[in-house]
């Protein structure tokens, strides 16, 4: 006799690179419940993550509206059910109003640490963290192999991110690329992905001449995020500023270099063996003494240097090692 449906109702992070910390969740409740039955809430950009989980029922959209409006109107859409689990990570009171069985709402536990961990304290798993994980399909592992065809190794490199404060300059990164992939480089005769929305192709455009047309991937604003983290699967090494796109990058496995200034690595450090959070002279606690609200319209990365970056790249090259062939990964 088949088991009768476990519905879980999870409310997921609306910034990407929160929604991607603690997706291990899903796969973990997954794994653990083969019933489960999932009602997935996030944002417009966070929601699409979700897409293939196993078991999806739906997909909920909230965007925040004013006077706290969009969880009446989430409260109205899930009220009627009963609910094996709630888990918030929104640390609502949602859950309180709801007829469930169980729920873990973030916010109830005055620990802190890593988001990873902190995520997994809601279920109690912090012993063994669930590790960053989203779903894909058949046919996205297929597209991201058309988009990825041909010789050579693949840099792939984020520029953007949600604030000028922790943005490492493009023409940095384009440098980097140069040095990698250039003749004599630890990636030479490589290609080269570049990633972002569409809003960052202001960014992304000095970064993508540093390679000629014919080695170059470009995915900014082109793919929805799942094929990108399909794409990422396919790459050799990922470079990018604190943000979503490094998480993603994390989580499909890729060794990843994460560029932090002004932002806290103890709890938003890349997820993974091969996941590597680095950083210039100053410290974060320097950065809030200087700007103690993180919020001031200035670069305050200019002080990591383009050659440290090129050497701790050369380094995670070097501790990875070979990478297994794109096709593995379909």
């Amino acid at each position: 006799m088949a088991a009768k449906p476990f519905p879980i109702l999870f409310i997921t992070a609306s910034r990407i690179g929160d929604a991607v910390l603690t997706s291990g969740l899903v796969k973990a409740l997954a794994r653990e419940i083969p019933a489960a039955r999932f009602t997935i809430v996030g944002s417009a950009l966070t929601a699409p993550l979700f897409a293939q989980t196993p078991g999806l029922e739906r997909l909920i959209v909230m965007e925040k509206q004013p006077l706290g409006a969009h969880w009446l109107g989430l409260w109205r859409q899930v009220r009627a059910r009963r609910w094996g689990l709630v888990v918030d990570l929104r640390g609502s009171g949602l859950s309180g109003l709801l007829n469930r069985s169980r729920r873990a709402v973030h916010g109830m536990s005055p620990l802190g640490g890593h988001k990873v961990v902190e995520a997994a304290r809601l279920l109690k798993l912090e012993r063994d963290p669930p590790a960053p994980y989203l779903f894909t399909s058949p046919e996205i592992e297929a597209r991201a192999t058309a988009l990825t065809q041909g010789a050579g190794p693949i840099l792939a490199i984020a520029p953007s991110a949600n604030w000028i404060g922790k943005t490492w300059p493009s023409e940095r990164f384009a440098a980097v690329a140069r040095r990698l992939l250039g003749p004599g480089g630890a990636m030479a005769g490589g290609r080269l992905m570049v990633l972002g929305a569409y809003r960052d192709r202001l960014d992304a455009d000095p970064v993508k001449a540093a390679v000629p047309s014919g080695r170059q991937i470009d995915l900014v604003g082109a793919e929805d995020l799942l094929v990108c983290h399909a794409a990422l699967k396919r790459a050799r090494l990922f470079i990018g500023n604190d943000s979503g796109l490094m998480h993603l990058a994390a989580a499909a496995g890729v060794p990843t270099l994460g560029l932090f200034g002004p932002s806290d690595e103890t709890a938003y450090a890349p997820w993974g063996l091969q996941a590597r959070a680095f950083r210039g002279p100053r410290t974060f606690a320097e950065f809030k003494e200087i700007d103690p609200h993180l919020n001031q319209a200035v670069c305050h990365m200019m002080d990591l240097r383009t050659e440290v970056v090129v050497s701790a790249a050369e380094t995670l090259l070097r501790e990875t090692g070979p990478v297994a062939p794109a096709d593995a990964h379909a």
